[in-house]
């Protein structure tokens, strides 16, 4: 049925609805047959909740959550929060609390006392060491206010209807959002113009089936073999591959639910979209205030951490054959250039097989080496982007932390201006850094004669 079968997890589903009873069994198989290898099964009761954790202990791929959705608050008793903590201590399947949250679109509890609930069980959440599920309809600005008023920082606000600016402020403080079906609905342009201002490192994707059934399905039953297609929705909005999203949002699961699905191996030769990445080293000749690496060496769900910097021969084992890809770029989590004679000998050996070769650098290469390296990289490389990030010497030095002072800067426009005369495209660029005057950066860019790129901060890769 499937070309590829990428690993996606189903961050939120229903299964144990009676919608299921006659085809459990087909419906798990064609999920591991779109490549969905988990689904974590969302408690809203304390019924569905016992249902999630039988399920989670009979079939290795599934998990559970318990909780108690808000429609059913104005029922929660003392006696109700004792159950839901034992179910989540008694079984380390149990991956999260929820279904929670508020919901003032049904208003089937009283709001004050959804909000009570809500509390309730956040703080439950942090005792337990927890993260959690929430739901949240037409109730947006006091989820926000409650998620921020209560110190839990770990979670997901599921099938996430709010706008970029919720969005923003809920992955700042830590949280995750999942994205349904929902995203393939011709007019639901609103959560796909959310979805190109975040960083997809902090979304997952999920069905809430047998709710929200995606394009083409709609009318039927959802399953969760129909993530995939919220997934194959959300690379095209991000401009990625279908195996970009499961690799990241995967990990992303993986490091809120700890669903160890991700392949967490170090990567010598990794892809994005169409293009095959060397991470050859770790060290850097600039100390930039932007670099991610400070925070986590993964870039769109690649381990780039190296334990030791890898050989020419280690470099083309990783590069196998890679078969169809636009691009091969020297771009790791460090300044491919230090090591320069890698560079050229493996950029020599990519040309005869006839690939189109890319470098990514921070500029400071000339005055690594001693000299002017740019006519040695004459006939090997077709595209050069060079790290611009600032239009003056001083605003250079404090995001960038150059340790050549303010040569360093006078440098990094001299290599893009030099690099013009021997590499076929040249492009500066600049990340969106607070404080950064983009189109000041673009003008120097282009009095240098190269293309300009921004770059957008909160996304790497």
């Amino acid at each position: 049925m499937y070309q590829q079968k990428p690993v996606l997890i189903d961050s939120h589903a229903h299964i144990y609805y009676r919608d299921y009873a006659g085809d459990f069994d087909d419906m798990l198989k064609r999920a591991e047959d779109a490549g969905v290898s988990a689904i974590v099964v969302v408690g809203t009761d304390i019924e569905s909740s016992r249902e999630s954790v039988e399920l989670a202990e009979k079939y290795p791929q599934l998990y559970a959550a318990v909780g108690i959705h808000p429609h059913d608050a104005g029922r929660v008793t003392e006696a109700c929060y004792g159950i839901i903590k034992t179910m989540a201590l008694s079984s380390k399947k149990v991956v999260a609390i929820g279904e929670i949250g508020l919901d003032f679109y049904r208003d089937r509890s009283p709001r004050d006392v959804q909000e009570i609930v809500f509390r309730r069980f956040l703080q439950m959440a942090d005792d337990l060491h927890k993260p959690v599920i929430i739901h949240d309809r037409e109730a947006h600005d006091r989820v926000m206010t409650i998620l921020r008023e209560e110190v839990v920082r770990t979670g997901v606000l599921h099938c996430f209807s709010g706008d970029a600016a919720m969005a923003s402020e809920a992955t700042a403080l830590g949280f995750h959002i999942s994205i349904p079906g929902t995203i393939t609905y011709p007019g639901n342009h609103i959560l796909r113009d959310v979805l190109r201002t975040i960083s997809i490192d902090r979304m997952l994707v999920e069905t809430d089936c047998p709710y929200l059934t995606p394009v083409p399905h709609r009318g039927k039953r959802n399953e969760p073999a129909y993530v995939r297609l919220a997934a194959e929705k959300l690379a095209e909005v991000k401009g990625l591959t279908l195996d970009d999203v499961a690799r990241i949002t995967t990990k992303n699961a993986g490091d809120l639910f700890g669903i160890r699905l991700w392949d967490q191996s170090t990567k010598i030769a990794y892809r994005i979209r169409n293009s095959l990445y060397l991470n050859i080293t770790n060290r850097c000749s600039n100390h930039c205030s932007f670099c991610p690496k400070f925070d986590d060496f993964t870039v769109k769900g690649h381990n780039l951490m190296l334990n030791s910097e890898p050989s020419f021969e280690e470099v083309m084992a990783a590069i196998g054959q890679p078969g169809e890809i636009d691009e091969v770029v020297f771009c790791g989590f460090g300044e491919p250039l230090i090591r320069l004679d890698l560079v050229k000998q493996v950029a020599n050996k990519l040309k005869l097989r006839g690939f189109c070769i890319r470098i990514n650098t921070d500029g400071q290469a000339n005055l690594v080496h001693g000299r002017n390296i740019l006519p040695e990289l004459a006939g090997l490389v077709d595209s050069i982007s060079v790290s611009l990030n600032a239009s003056d010497a001083a605003t250079y030095s404090r995001i960038c932390s150059t340790p050549f002072g303010e040569a360093g800067f006078r440098e990094v426009c001299n290599f893009i201006h030099t690099a013009t005369g021997h590499i076929p495209q040249v492009i500066a660029t600049a990340v969106t850094v607070p404080g950064i005057d983009i189109e000041t950066c673009r003008s120097l860019a282009e009095s240098l004669g190269a293309e300009f790129r921004v770059r957008e901060y909160t996304e790497v890769g």
